[in-house]
C-alpha cells in the first residue's frame, strides 16, 4: 500500500474525497447537476451497500461503483494519494465511521488531508417526512397483531379522542403537546387511508384523500387559484359557501351537519347555517303536555342552552369554546377549593384518629 502524502507535499497531491449523500424520499435517479458532474469525473466512486437504490441510474449512466466494504479513513487517504478524486455514495445514516476516521486523522496534524466535501446530491421536499409515515404505517399494517386487524369503525373513538386532546393543546396554549397532537390526528388519517386501500371493492389511498382536499381546496379558492378577488376574510367566506352550495346540491341547510358532534356546537352550527342563508327560522319552545319526553325542567334547560347557543353564534362566539373555557376555570376553582381543605384537614389536632372527618 502507497503510504500518504507527507505533510510539507504539495495540496493537490492529497486528492479528494466526496461524500455523496441522497434523499431516500426522492426518487433514484434524481441527482443534482453538481452530483452528477462530480461522478462522472471521479477518478472512483464507492459504496459500501451493494444494493443501494441509486446504483442502478449510476450504471445506465455509465458511472462504474465499486460496491463493498469501504476503506478505513487512513486507507482512502493512500487511495487518494497523486491527486485523485473518490466519491462515497453514502449510505441512510451518512457513513458515520469513515467520517469519524477522517475527522481524527486531520485534528491530529500529522497527514496530509485530501479535499474533504459533502455534496448533497438530493433534497428533502417540505412534506418529504410524509413518505416516511406512509412507509411506517404500511409496516405496521402489513406485520402489527392489533393494527392488522383493526377497521374504520373500531378506529372511530380514537379519532374523536385525538381530536379533542389536539382542540386542549391548543387552548392550553402548550406548542410542544400541539406538535404531538396534531401528529396523533395526522396517524389517524395515513391509518384510514391504509385500511381504505385494501378494500376489494373501492379501494382507494392517501394519494386520493390527497388528491381529493387539493381539488377541493383549488375550487374553493378561486380568488387565489382563479379570476375571482378576495378583499376580506368575508369574501372568502362567500366564495367559500357558494362553491361548496354548487359542489354539494343540498336541498336543505341542514345537510352535512353532522348531529353527533358536542350539542352546543350543533346548535351553533345550525344557527350559523340560518343565518348565512337569511332564513327566519323562530326557535322551538318547549312542548307542553303532560308525558311528553323532555317537559319539566331538564327540559327547559335544554332550550334555554339553545337560545344561548343562537345568542352566542349571532354575536361571534363559539359557543362550546366559551363553555370550555368557563369549565376550566371551574376546574381551577375546584383544585383550589381540594388545596383548601387538604390544608385544613392537614392542621388538625393530634388526637384526631384515621377515622376522624
Amino acid at each position: 500500500m502507497t503510504s500518504a502524502a507527507a505533510p510539507d507535499a504539495p495540496a493537490a497531491d492529497s486528492g479528494r474525497i466526496v461524500l455523496l449523500t441522497t434523499s431516500h424520499r426522492v426518487a433514484p435517479g434524481l441527482l443534482s447537476w453538481p452530483a452528477w458532474e462530480t461522478l462522472r469525473a471521479a477518478d472512483e466512486v464507492r459504496c459500501a451497500d451493494a444494493g443501494h437504490p441509486q446504483l442502478p441510474y449510476l450504471a445506465e449512466a455509465g458511472v462504474t461503483v465499486r460496491t463493498g466494504p469501504l476503506p478505513a479513513a487512513r486507507e482512502l487517504l493512500d487511495v487518494c494519494a497523486g491527486g485523485r478524486t473518490v466519491v462515497v455514495l453514502a449510505d441512510a445514516a451518512g457513513e458515520p465511521a469513515l467520517t469519524d476516521g477522517l475527522a481524527r486523522l486531520a485534528g491530529s496534524g500529522r497527514e496530509r488531508m485530501p479535499d474533504l466535501e459533502l455534496l448533497p446530491g438530493s433534497y428533502d421536499l417540505p412534506g418529504a417526512r410524509l413518505l416516511d409515515l406512509v412507509q411506517v404505517m404500511a409496516q405496521i399494517r402489513a406485520q402489527c397483531p392489533w393494527s392488522s386487524v383493526r377497521t374504520h369503525r373500531d378506529l372511530v373513538k380514537y379519532g374523536i379522542e385525538e381530536a379533542y386532546e389536539l382542540v386542549e393543546a391548543i387552548e392550553e396554549g402548550d406548542r410542544r403537546e400541539l406538535r404531538e397532537e396534531l401528529g396523533d390526528v395526522l396517524l389517524q388519517v395515513v391509518f384510514h387511508a391504509a385500511i381504505a386501500a385494501e378494500h376489494e371493492e373501492e379501494p382507494f389511498g392517501i394519494d386520493d384523500v390527497a388528491a381529493t382536499i387539493v381539488e377541493k381546496l383549488i375550487h374553493r379558492h378561486p380568488h387565489v387559484f382563479g379570476a375571482e378577488t378576495a378583499e376580506s376574510p368575508e369574501d372568502v367566506k362567500a366564495h367559500w359557501l357558494r362553491t361548496k352550495a354548487a359542489e354539494k346540491r343540498r336541498t336543505s341547510v341542514t345537510e352535512g351537519v353532522p348531529l353527533g358532534q358536542p350539542a352546543l356546537a350543533l346548535a351553533a352550527k345550525l344557527a350559523g347555517r340560518v343565518r348565512t342563508e337569511g332564513l327566519v327560522v323562530p326557535l322551538p319552545e318547549l312542548p307542553g303536555g303532560a308525558g311528553i319526553e323532555g317537559a319539566g325542567r331538564a327540559g327547559e334547560v335544554g332550550y334555554e342552552l339553545l337560545a344561548l347557543a343562537v345568542e352566542a353564534e349571532a354575536a361571534g362566539t363559539d359557543p362550546e369554546s366559551a363553555l370550555r373555557a368557563a369549565s376550566r376555570a371551574y376546574r381551577d376553582a375546584i383544585l383550589a377549593a381540594e388545596a383548601a381543605d387538604a390544608g385544613a384537614r392537614g392542621g388538625g389536632s393530634e388526637d384526631d384518629g384515621p377515622d376522624s372527618p
